[in-house]
C-alpha cells in the first residue's frame, strides 16, 4: 500500500474537459461575490460562496440529468446554509453544530450513494452547514442566508446549463427531466452511518480540545470516508494531509499581501478555477488551491491572526483525518469473517 500511496501523489489523470468545469465554477463564485462586495454585504459572503458550489456537481452528466442533479444539489446547499445560520445564533454553537452536522452527513452520504452524486459523499453538505454555523450571526440572518443561498445556487445552474439549452433550442429538441441517474442501494446505510460517525468524533474531539474552527474537522473526516475500502480510504486521507500542507504555504504567502474586498474576491476566483482545473486529476494537488480559498473566503467574513488560522488548519485537518481512517480500519472486513 506505501508504493501505491506514493504513485497516487505524483499521478496526474487526464483533464476530461476540467476547464470547462473551471470556468463555470469560478463565475458562479465570482458573480455573487462581487455583487455583494458592490452592495456592501461582504458578511454575507459563505452564504453565496457555498450556494456556489452548486456547480461543482453533475460535471459527468449532460442535459437533463446534470439540471436535475444540480437542483438537487443547490436545494441541499441552501438547506445547510440556512440551518447553520440558525445554529450560529445560539450561544451554543460550536457544540451544536457537530450532531447536527453528523445528521447531515449520515444523510447527504446516503442520499449520494443511492443516486450517484458526483461529488460523491457528505464533504459540502458538511462544510456549508458547520462553517455557517461557526461565524455568530443573529436570528435576522437566517432570511440573508436563505436568499442568498438560494440566488446563487440557482445562477450556477443556470449558468451551468444555459450553453447546452440554447443549442437544444436552436436544434428544436426537448429535453424532459428523467429520474436521476443511480447509484447502488447495497451499503449505502453503512457508508452513511461512517460518515456521521467520523464528523460526530472528530467535531466532538476539536471542541473538546478547543481548537477555533472544528468544522475542518468534521470535513476532514468525511473525505476518507467518501472512499468504500480501507486502501482507497488511506490514499484519500494521505492526499488530504500532503495536499492541506502544500495549501498552508500558499496561503501564507497569499495572506501575507492583506487582501481585502474585490481583491480577495478575485483571489477567491482564481483558487476555485485552478482547484477545478486539477480535482480530478490529482487531489492533493487541488488541496493546495482549495486550503487558501477556504482560508481566504473565511477571512473575508471574519479575519484572524495567520498563524492562528494556518495551525488551526493543520491540527484540525490532522484530526480529521485520523478519525476517518481509525473509523475505516476498525470496520474493515476481516479476513475470514463469516
Amino acid at each position: 500500500m506505501p508504493s501505491d500511496v506514493l504513485r497516487s501523489l505524483v499521478a496526474i489523470g487526464p483533464s476530461n474537459g476540467a476547464h470547462r468545469i473551471a470556468l463555470r465554477a469560478a463565475l458562479s463564485v465570482l458573480v455573487p461575490l462581487l455583487v455583494l462586495d458592490a452592495t456592501g454585504h461582504l458578511t454575507w459572503t459563505m452564504y453565496a460562496a457555498f450556494g456556489a458550489f452548486t456547480s461543482l456537481y453533475g460535471r459527468e452528466r449532460a442535459h437533463a440529468d446534470r439540471v436535475r442533479l444540480q437542483l438537487v444539489a443547490g436545494a441541499w446547499m441552501t438547506g445547510c446554509v440556512t440551518v447553520g445560520a440558525l445554529i450560529a445564533a445560539s450561544d451554543h454553537r460550536s457544540w451544536l453544530a457537530v450532531p447536527v452536522a453528523a445528521i447531515v452527513a449520515t444523510a447527504a452520504a446516503y442520499r449520494s450513494a443511492v443516486e450517484g452524486w458526483h461529488p460523491p459523499g457528505s464533504l459540502f453538505q458538511v462544510f456549508g452547514i458547520a462553517a455557517v454555523a461557526s461565524v455568530p450571526a443573529t436570528r435576522a440572518d437566517v432570511v440573508p442566508a436563505l436568499l442568498v443561498s438560494a440566488a446563487s445556487a440557482l445562477f450556477a445552474v443556470l449558468l451551468g446549463n444555459v450553453g447546452g439549452l440554447l443549442r437544444r433550442v436552436r436544434r428544436g429538441e426537448v429535453a424532459e427531466l428523467t429520474a436521476p441517474i443511480g447509484g447502488s442501494t447495497a451499503g449505502a446505510g453503512r457508508y452513511a452511518v461512517l460518515a456521521g460517525l467520523g464528523v460526530l468524533v472528530a467535531g466532538s474531539l476539536a471542541n473538546t480540545f478547543e481548537i477555533g474552527r472544528p468544522y475542518w474537522a468534521m470535513v476532514s473526516a468525511v473525505v476518507p470516508l467518501a472512499a468504500r475500502a480501507l486502501p482507497a480510504q488511506v490514499i484519500r486521507g494521505v492526499h488530504r494531509l500532503v495536499g492541506t500542507a502544500l495549501g498552508l504555504l500558499v496561503a501564507w504567502l497569499l495572506l501575507s499581501l492583506d487582501m481585502h474586498g474585490t481583491a480577495a474576491i478575485l483571489a477567491v476566483g482564481v483558487l476555485q478555477a485552478l482547484a477545478e482545473l486539477v480535482v480530478g486529476r490529482n487531489y492533493a494537488l487541488a488541496l493546495a488551491f482549495i486550503t487558501p480559498l477556504a482560508l481566504l473566503m473565511g477571512n473575508i467574513v471574519r479575519p484572524v491572526p495567520t498563524s492562528m488560522l494556518l495551525a488551526d488548519r493543520g491540527l484540525e485537518t490532522l484530526i480529521g483525518v485520523t478519525v476517518g481512517v481509525a473509523i475505516g480500519w476498525f470496520v474493515r472486513p476481516r479476513a475470514g469473517a463469516v
